[in-house]
């Protein structure tokens, strides 16, 4: 049975992350806590809405209800990068180039390494931001669909439309697909080559959680009593084809997930606390941690593929040791 370093916080955990290969839990309250030879704390934002695990950097990106964006590295350096004069920030996204994005409202904004930085205006509020692994180039979740920007160059954005509400984004990791999660209980998906759609519905709850395999040949989604995981391997996605449902629970509901560094495997976390990995080829499960206080909210596995690191709604956090 793995072996489980609890760490008892008070309130809601955003993120969950490996800086270096110290555990660092971002809470609602804009305090960043590690086990780093001990519990240390550092503050950032004043109040925490967003955070994001940049990992070509090693560091963490937060954004908050202080309108203000840090940078948090490994040992707790808290560095302030932005600030949108107390405006809250709703999202953040690490891109190449050492460049992020942040929202607040209706205006997506980049940030080059250089600190310089540009606006991007939008009709209705940026629910969602992510950057494609491919070029400079970001996308913006929005009402009825998505929009992709070039920060560094200029002409018009291109348009994705789908009617709803779209809350948040994801690039494939060869940049083919652009995946949003939606106010209703389904993902969208658009073909960038050629603008295809894919609609992935069934979902009895909210997608919050999604997660691309290694090599981007899968996606593992949260929002029903099992990991919903979606093929991406053909040149159409998955279109036509049924996704696996990984980890079955009848009494619970996935709330987090988070794909292996670098085999078909997928750490599921649920609404009680409990949290298990399942392998893609066979659904053979490991229970992980037993049910705990609060929903699972994030989780990352460490780059040794050892460790995964937990935060739940209720502060309940902690690190999973598998090779115990």
């Amino acid at each position: 049975m793995p072996t489980v370093a609890p760490l008892d916080l008070e309130g809601h955990c955003i993120a969950a992350v490996f800086l270096g290969d110290v555990p660092h839990f971002a809470m609602a309250d804009g305090a960043i806590h590690r086990l780093d030879h001990g519990h240390k704390t550092v503050q950032a934002n004043d109040g925490l809405l967003a955070a994001f695990h940049d990992a070509a950097n090693d560091r963490m990106i937060t954004g908050g209800e202080d309108g203000k964006v840090f940078a948090v590295k490994t040992g707790g350096e808290a560095t302030e990068l932005a600030s949108a004069a107390r405006k809250w920030i709703t999202s953040v996204a690490a891109g190449p180039q050492g460049a992020i994005a942040y929202a607040s409202g209706k205006t997506a904004f980049v940030r080059f390494a250089d600190g310089k930085t540009r606006e991007f205006v939008h009709p209705r509020s940026v629910e969602g931001l992510a950057f494609s692994p491919k070029g400079m180039r970001f996308g913006v979740a929005r009402y009825n669909g998505a929009t992709l920007h070039f920060p560094a160059a200029e002409g018009k954005p291109v348009e994705l439309e789908w009617a709803g509400a779209h809350t948040g984004i994801t690039f494939s990791p060869d940049g083919a697909f652009l995946v949003t999660t939606m106010q209703e209980n389904a993902l969208h998906g658009w073909k960038l080559a050629d603008g295809k759609h894919m609609r992935m519905t069934g979902y009895p709850g909210k997608v919050k959680s999604l997660s691309w395999s290694v090599k981007g040949k899968w996606l593992a989604s949260s929002g029903a009593p099992a990991a919903i995981v979606w093929p991406f391997s053909g040149k159409d996605g998955p279109m036509g084809k049924a996704p696996l449902e990984l980890g079955t629970r009848g009494n619970a509901v996935v709330t987090a997930v988070a794909c292996h560094p670098s085999q078909d495997v997928v750490a599921v976390g649920y609404d009680d606390g409990m949290v298990m990995a399942v392998r893609f080829a066979d659904a053979k499960e490991v229970l992980l941690r037993r049910p705990g206080k609060g929903a699972i909210t994030s989780m990352m596995w460490d780059k040794e593929e050892r460790r995964v690191a937990f935060g739940s709604a209720a502060g309940d956090c902690g690190v999973i040791d598998i090779t115990a």
